[in-house]
């Protein structure tokens, strides 16, 4: 049960989810997993972090310094990557992108503080992706006229032909699946392969893995947190056109 939570690092290669505790829910069994820890635990760092920063800007001067500059940049940035993909509706996602990119980012790179990445369970990456595409799906029909939608349903057949209807549908499905399924694929391989090694070489991964958590984790976590939102944000803006409401 240890190491469900703690990347596996003894004897025995374990990265699958484990069971810490089970309790009675009208009758029914219910399990907290090693998958729900790691996330209160990532959370709990993110909460701890943003009650630092609301006290250190409430008292921020107008020279930053130390934690201050580090709040202002991971703001700035964020900021200016939602700006450059959405434009003038970047305002109204602004807060959305930055808090999924913090918290992916943060269960990305949890590895490196020994615990089994959030993301690395479907059951994490498939509700984010299922929220995206009930943004994608609202905004369609917020600014989108059913005229269009239907047209676009329709495409390349014209309107009165909707031989592509079922398929495109279908393609509308697929978008939650392949957004959770990269994110998790991608995070699940790099928990896979570093349990694998601190399994097989045991006492003898000491020191040269950290070039390795650096790529699963840092590099790779960065990487899979950057393209679930660009895609995010891509799929947003193509329903919202030029941001007019019908």
């Amino acid at each position: 049960m240890e190491h469900g939570i703690l990347l596996s690092g003894g004897s025995e290669v374990d990265f699958m989810v484990h069971g810490v505790f089970k309790y009675s829910f009208f009758g029914h069994d219910v399990w907290i997993t090693t998958t729900h820890v790691c996330v209160l635990i990532v959370m709990l760092i993110l909460v701890g972090f943003c009650i630092a920063a609301n006290r250190c800007m409430a008292k921020a001067g107008e020279v930053p310094g130390g934690f201050q500059n580090v709040i202002e940049l991971i703001v700035e940035k964020l900021d200016g990557m939602v700006s450059s993909s959405m434009g003038p509706a970047a305002p109204r996602f602004a807060n959305y992108i930055g808090t999924i990119f913090i918290f992916i980012l943060m269960s990305n790179i949890s590895g490196l503080l020994g615990l089994r990445p959030p993301t690395a369970d479907y059951g994490v990456t498939l509700p984010l992706a299922l929220i995206t595409f009930s943004m994608i799906r609202y905004n369609k029909w917020k600014y989108q006229k059913p005229v269009t939608i239907w047209k676009d349903y329709c495409s390349p057949l014209p309107p009165w032909l909707p031989i592509w209807v079922p398929i495109n549908i279908i393609s509308n499905v697929a978008v939650p699946i392949s957004l959770s399924l990269r994110l998790f694929a991608n995070v699940l391989s790099g928990t896979a392969m570093m349990a694998l090694i601190y399994g097989l070489l045991r006492w003898f991964a000491t020191i040269w893995p950290a070039a390795l958590h650096v790529y699963f984790d840092l590099f790779s976590g960065a990487i899979q947190t950057y393209v679930f939102c660009m895609l995010t944000m891509t799929y947003i803006s193509n329903e919202i056109g030029d941001g007019t409401r019908r």
